[in-house]
């Protein structure tokens, strides 16, 4: 195996098959010991929270799967916090899809003059450049398709993905009386076809999800979903 690149959760290997092997690290990002999804940086490590954050990875991508909905997956082992997939280039630097049912987080502090803390919102999609250095600022449509990152029948694509499979994890949470606010995805292009599919994680550490209103830990989620 190759280490091609370290992230702030997870660091990815080549494999010599051409697939990738992501390894799930107990890092979380947040700001100050503070666990906040949208955070640009490590804001602190939980024991357990990558195996945990694949056991809902695994969960849900095998869901998707069943379904029919495109993704970079193809196994995990929880033992040892690895899941393998197929290889994906993404768009640009990379991209980050927000889908959004209630006015929470960064959402909030930049719409706080009309939006209410908890408002409902329909499914939002919101799309931001993987960009540290400028705080992960969104981008529109058009600004993506200027650029060269993504073409308008591509960004209809994303946002439709993005809103099933949001709905999907809205739905397997309310399940267990548990109320998803926002959730944040990465897409690639998979395959010689260059189909856009879901890529990365869907786990506690890339949602806000609620119990009777109160905010669930990543590594407390898990536990009360699996």
């Amino acid at each position: 195996m190759k280490l091609r690149y370290t992230g702030k959760t997870k660091d990815v290997y080549e494999l010599e098959n051409g697939n990738y092997l992501l390894e799930f690290k107990d890092d979380v990002t947040g700001v100050d010991g503070v666990f906040d999804p949208g955070a640009n940086t490590v804001g602190l490590t939980m024991e357990g929270a990558g195996r945990a954050g694949l056991r809902l990875t695994k969960f849900f991508f095998e869901i998707l799967k069943e379904k029919g909905i495109p993704t970079h997956y193809i196994d995990a082992d929880i033992d040892q916090a690895t899941m393998t997939v197929r290889p994906a280039a993404v768009f640009g630097k990379g991209l980050e899809v927000i889908c959004r049912y209630r006015a929470v987080g960064s959402f909030l502090r930049r719409y706080g003059l009309y939006a209410q803390e908890g408002q409902h919102l329909d499914a939002f999609v919101e799309v931001t450049l993987k960009d540290d250095e400028r705080q992960d600022p969104p981008v529109s449509e058009d600004a993506l398709d200027m650029l060269g990152i993504l073409s308008k029948d591509e960004y209809k694509v994303l946002k439709a993905l993005t809103q099933q499979i949001g709905n999907v994890v809205k739905e397997e949470l309310a399940k267990k009386g548990i109320e998803l606010y926002d959730i944040k995805f990465e897409f690639g292009r998979v395959g010689e076809d260059k189909q856009i599919a879901l890529i990365d994680e869907i786990s506690g550490g890339n949602m806000r999800a609620y119990k009777d209103g109160e905010y669930i830990e990543p590594l407390e989620l898990e536990k009360m979903f699996l």
